[in-house]
């Protein structure tokens, strides 16, 4: 490709969460885009143009394939006719609480054997500092051709192709903030890598952010996730100390943030939620041990967190013991299962932590949710958020706060609301009896 041409034709690897709504900007900015996804499900959702992320309208979909400016496949061999390719692939952890690579590298491996020369390579999964130059760059060196004639020929990252690394800032459910007004970080593994990489996103964001490194694109990920993590870990431990002392931690922090200066609020639940705050802790925690270093701090923040649930449930034991009624045998009415307001993402919510642990001691335990109509797995389906279905339950608990739930219905009717997010007395301006707060 010419030095001085941006690229016209992308292939985004991985059509999730990220790289679903990265493929439909790069192609309503006029790019050709395909898009290569190896879960069934999701190509045949995709194959008639049923969207399954919120951001994401099926209508958007449909406008662009029938431009002919995106396509999906789960071939790699597409990867030849693209200049820029965008890996988007899950990177969770084992049940060690360790990084798994084993789907990134799979699908770095299907990029490498068919990139075209001088094609720019940007990895957008979060991961840890390293990833990029010690895990990637290897495989895209190496394995460069179909041709087995030309396996173990090198090719020079910089000249023959280039590779940059490029953090996801998605915020599923925000309409004010997209990916088009958030800026992006890219850093490339040469000045000429993180050159191509700026021009590429220039054409979908209005701000690029380069850096000097993927080290340092890829720390900055995680360091704005953790940021986020220990002082929500913070107020977390304040609002259990609070609630022991009888002190209101929701009129503690909103007193606090009247100070103009020195002071950012941050507020307690039942728990972290998505595949970023909960997990970006573990992937720099278990590389700082290479360098013989243990993060003190931020595992500590992260066991705060992980315990929110048990309190949770533990002021839900409490509210019911208050009425005379035990968990064992009470109906409890979960409202929200998704792991932040409006989407339909159950990605490590801790809902559904609250759920297991209310039926392990007996509860008898539905939800309502207007996102998530199943959940398979736990053989429940969301029922419907009447003044039956709310008298029925001996308690109603707000796990999420979803816009479209009418509170002042359920404050009205219930016997027992158990409020993990303040959402009543924020919503209603006024915590009427029946309500207990977190």
């Amino acid at each position: 490709m010419s030095a001085s041409r941006p690229a016209e034709s992308v292939g985004v690897v991985g059509l999730g969460y990220v790289g679903l709504p990265l493929a439909v900007a790069f192609a309503e900015a006029g790019l050709r885009v395909v898009g290569i996804e190896k879960d069934p499900q999701k190509l045949a959702a995709l194959a008639t143009c049923d969207s399954y992320v919120e951001d994401v309208p099926g209508e958007r979909l449909q406008a662009l394939v029938s431009s002919g400016k995106l396509r999906f496949t789960e071939d790699y061999t597409a990867i030849k006719k693209v200049e820029a390719v965008l890996i988007c692939l899950p990177t969770p952890l084992n049940e060690h609480r360790e990084p798994d690579l084993s789907i990134l590298t799979a699908g770095a491996r299907g990029v490498a054997r068919h990139l075209r020369a001088e094609a720019l390579v940007v990895l957008e999964s979060t991961t840890y500092p390293g990833t990029t130059r010690e895990v990637l760059l290897p495989i895209l060196e190496q394995e460069n051709s179909e041709d087995d004639t030309l396996q173990g020929v090198t090719r020079p990252v910089g000249k023959d192709f280039h590779l940059a690394f490029a953090p996801e800032r998605i915020d599923s459910g925000n309409r004010h903030y997209t990916i088009h007004n958030i800026p992006k970080i890219v850093g490339g593994i040469t000045p000429r890598c993180t050159q191509r990489a700026a021009e590429l996103y220039g054409a979908i964001v209005e701000e690029v952010h380069p850096v000097s490194s993927p080290e340092i694109a890829e720390m900055a990920k995680l360091l704005e996730n953790i940021f986020r993590g220990v002082n929500i870990a913070l107020v977390n431990e304040l609002a259990v100390l609070c609630d022991r002392m009888g002190v209101d931690v929701w009129e503690v922090i909103e007193a606090a943030k009247t100070k103009p200066f020195g002071f950012m609020p941050f507020y307690p639940g039942p728990g972290l939620g998505g595949h970023c705050i909960p997990i970006d802790p573990f992937y720099l925690s278990w590389r700082a041990r290479a360098f013989d270093m243990t993060t003190e701090f931020i595992e500590l923040a992260g066991r705060v967190n992980v315990n929110m649930p048990y309190h949770a449930v533990g002021k839900i034991a409490s509210a019911l013991n208050a009425n005379k009624q035990p968990v064992n045998g009470s109906r409890v009415l979960l409202l929200g299962m998704s792991y932040k307001p409006n989407i339909g993402d159950v990605r490590e919510s801790p809902s559904l932590t609250i759920l297991h642990l209310l039926r392990r001691a007996g509860a008898e335990v539905v939800y309502h949710d207007p996102y998530i109509s199943h959940l398979p797995d736990r053989k429940l389906s969301s029922v419907g958020l009447t003044t039956y279905e709310i008298r029925r339950a001996d308690c109603v608990v707000i796990v999420t706060d979803h816009d479209t739930v009418d509170l002042q219905t359920v404050v009205e009717f219930a016997s027992l609301v158990v409020d993990l997010r303040n959402a009543v007395r924020r919503r209603l301006g006024r915590l009427p009896g029946n309500v207990e707060v977190l």
